[in-house]
């Protein structure tokens, strides 16, 4: 049991035929599993239900840099180990199985209709090796595994178990099945995503959604996918320094994109399948009702002679999944004894791969509140405010930088500043959740991650900063009179690069402010000018996160010597 873990009284079991517990899933994906795994492991009764059964495919398979932060806080802080297997290609690999593709970076290449693309037109950010090697996800033997632990550490679990009817009363709630069994509990947390039956019950979803991005896609996955660096015919020296297929491909259109996300990519993997998709704006690109999607999807690749080398002799191995819009929001996240945990609550774009990351953060929000709860027996909405404020920011920043990255694909030179905009803040993002985690390590303080939550812009990868708000809120307002007419691209591009260069907390070491440098791949000697500027060189607010950072690094490295 992790210090200051809360070891709860299971309800009595059965009351006539309804079976009695503390907290009720719906969905069994990776954030149901994770939350049922973490609360069981600290002595909640929990049952964990879904509407399918495990394997299963799912989408939301390339990971971050903070995505791997968020894991390790998430195993450090509830005690649940097996949260690392995911955290690494070589870990995942080692734990799980020989199916995980490795992502050494976020890969993004311009296209036009009938042209080869200019490989001058790319941008690359690859990974430093400080923030660990992140992994593409195979998401059916990823989530059976975490599925399976939160079974182990005790979670009542029923697949192919549809919920039938929601019923909330003063005390709790009573969750009926569609084959009569019934439970109830304390606190529902639906992490059913898109078709979530709280939504439903409630009727919750905003029509139409509140974002600015428009997109539908259309995704699978695939057998014999050509590496983009063997079709594309780019000479040597124009290439990035990372291979391609080392991480998640982005082949940009105008107003939308092509997902390559290979699981061969690990020298371990035994895994052919590589996750392929397009994602693009439904407004520009109607959904056809005389196309089936391998029709639709054969009809864009057509139109782009590199990608489609790619798939000569590929064969699609799963059904297409075809959708109409993908955003959708929800009037409330959080109420009386129930929440609609991250992709239940809304959607933007897969772009980025944020997906994941903004879901761990809310666990580790809800589930901090939820053991206190249980404890006090006090399920008040106002205890879980910063939930709801968390889900509404993470998905309002992130309709920021992808509607600004759709609108400046169609122009290099403004994509090259807003990929510059994304990028630059990765580093801090992470160092501050690193940070957190190594203070939590050293004396089991849980006040190190509380005081991550003490920011003004909860959902903004570094929610503490007025002038990355300020960057982000300017970006997408300069690409919106980009995309009505008001400036040029190469105007609109010209702004936002001007502000990169004239801002203080813009990492200088990478090349961030230079437009030239459009591979950013941060050396080992590049990392420390970056820290040495973090801590030393830095604006107020990039010191002493910087400073901060170097500290723990150091110390958890004199502790792992000691330890040898």
């Amino acid at each position: 049991m992790a210090t200051g873990a809360t070891k709860m009284t299971p309800a009595g079991r059965r009351s006539g035929v309804t079976k009695e517990c503390d907290v009720i899933i719906l969905g069994s994906g990776l954030a149901g599993s994770v939350t049922a795994a973490i609360l069981a492991r600290h002595g909640v009764d929990v049952v964990l239900i879904d509407a399918t059964t495990h394997p299963r495919f799912a989408i939301g398979e390339s990971m971050t840099p903070q995505l791997v932060e968020w894991l390790h806080i998430l195993a450090e802080r509830y005690d649940v180990p097996e949260i690392k297997s995911l955290t690494s290609a070589n870990r995942s690999t080692k734990d799980i199985g020989p199916v995980f593709g490795n992502k050494a970076h976020f890969g993004f290449m311009l296209h036009r209709p009938g042209e080869e693309p200019d490989p001058r037109e790319a941008t690359q950010l690859a990974l430093p090796k400080i923030f660990h090697y992140n992994s593409h996800l195979f998401r059916q033997d990823s989530d059976a595994f975490m599925f399976y632990v939160a079974v182990r550490y005790g979670c009542t679990q029923r697949q192919n178990w549809r919920a039938t009817d929601l019923d909330f009363d003063d005390d709790g709630v009573t969750v009926k099945g569609h084959n009569g069994e019934v439970f109830r509990g304390k606190y529902l947390i639906d992490a059913s995503g898109f078709r979530s039956p709280l939504a439903e019950k409630f009727d919750l979803r905003e029509k139409p959604a509140r974002f600015k991005h428009h997109s539908r896609s259309l995704f699978t996955h695939y057998i014999g996918v050509k590496p983009f660096d063997d079709v594309s015919g780019h000479p040597k020296k124009l290439r990035p320094p990372v291979p391609w297929h080392q991480g998640t491909m982005h082949h940009l259109i105008h107003r939308g994109w092509f997902w390559i996300i290979p699981f061969d990519s690990h020298p371990k993997s035994k895994n052919p399948l590589c996750s392929v998709g397009l994602t693009f704006d439904e407004r520009v690109y109607p959904k056809p009702t005389d196309m089936t999607p391998d029709e639709e999807f054969n009809h864009y690749l057509d139109m782009y002679p590199a990608i489609k080398r790619q798939f000569e002799g590929a064969q699609r191995v799963r059904e297409w999944v075809s959708t109409d819009r993908l955003q959708y929001s929800s009037k409330k996240s959080v109420g009386y004894r129930w929440c609609l945990m991250s992709h239940a609550s809304g959607f933007i774009d897969p772009l980025f791969s944020r997906g994941l990351s903004n879901t761990f953060e809310v666990v580790d929000a809800l589930v901090s509140r939820l053991l206190r709860a249980l404890r006090d027996n006090d399920f008040s909405v106002e205890r879980f405010e910063y939930v709801e404020r968390l889900e509404r920011g993470l998905l309002q920043y992130n309709d920021e930088i992808v509607n600004s990255s759709f609108i400046s694909f169609s122009h290099f030179p403004l994509w090259n500043t807003v990929f510059r905009v994304w990028g630059a803040f990765i580093s801090p993002g992470v160092m501050r959740l690193t940070r957190a985690r190594l203070r939590y390590v050293r004396d089991h303080d849980e006040r190190h991650f509380q005081e991550l939550e003490d920011a003004p812009y909860p959902g903004l990868w570094w929610p503490e900063s007025h002038k990355l708000k300020r960057l982000l809120e300017s970006t997408a307002e300069t690409c919106e009179k980009y995309e009505v007419g008001e400036l040029t691209g190469d105007e609109a591009a010209g702004i936002i690069m001007r502000m990169l260069q004239e801002s203080d907390i813009v990492n200088p070491a990478f090349g961030w402010k230079d437009p030239e440098k459009r591979f950013v791949a941060p050396s080992t000697f590049t990392m420390a000018k970056f820290l040495y500027w973090a801590s030393v060189q830095g604006p107020p607010e990039v010191n002493h996160l910087g400073r901060e950072f170097l500290k723990g690094i150091l110390k958890a490295g004199a502790k792992a010597r000691k330890l040898l």
